[in-house]
């Protein structure tokens, strides 16, 4: 496994060794004992999947407060797509900055999104398929989310009329939003 960390501190980039033949290939795409070495010490809890049918389908930009803020890893099981971080940590050096990575079938790459990021991806290919590990439960209550288009985070995503669900379209923006984050 390779990890290469991100500008924003905590996130990294997870590339897995892919041994490939005539066949197909095989990877190890979690390794606790492996995460550990590399001093990723979350526990993962629960594996969540979407599919996205069409392209340009844009979901996020989600969190969630403490304390059922949750460490997500994400890749992509088919498909493509534009994978967006948020760094919402109030105190932080690079607060309000984002860092957009492709993550796909094909590259393999995972994403690590910490505790105080906002997450949100944008399918560049029809039928794509997102898997994520999350190491906190879905908490309905903690729920919340920024909108994908704040002209304050201006972020540069592929699409400028994305399929976004009535939940995304309302999110407040960053200066609005509810946060309870440190570094």
């Amino acid at each position: 496994m390779k990890v290469t960390p991100l500008k924003l501190q905590g996130a990294s980039i997870l590339e897995p060794i892919v041994h490939g033949d005539n066949r197909g290939y095989f990877m190890e795409s979690y390794n606790e004992q492996i995460m550990h070495g590399f001093g990723i010490n979350n526990h993962f809890i629960q594996d969540n999947q979407s599919l996205s049918a069409e392209v340009g389908v844009l979901r996020g930009l989600h969190y969630q407060l403490n304390p059922k803020a949750q460490t997500k890893l994400i890749r992509v099981l088919s498909g493509v797509i534009y994978d967006v971080i948020v760094d919402i940590r109030r105190n932080s050096p690079t607060f309000g900055q984002w860092v957009g990575v492709i993550l796909s079938e094909y590259n393999k790459r995972q994403l690590l999104v910490p505790k105080g990021f906002a997450h949100g991806f944008c399918t560049l290919v029809p039928n794509t398929q997102v898997l994520y590990k999350v190491d906190e439960y879905y908490s309905p209550e903690n729920d919340r989310g920024i909108l994908w288009n704040d002209p304050a985070l201006a972020i540069d995503w592929p699409v400028s009329t994305p399929i976004l669900s009535d939940k995304d379209q309302r999110h407040p923006l960053l200066k609005d939003a509810e946060l309870n984050f440190d570094v």
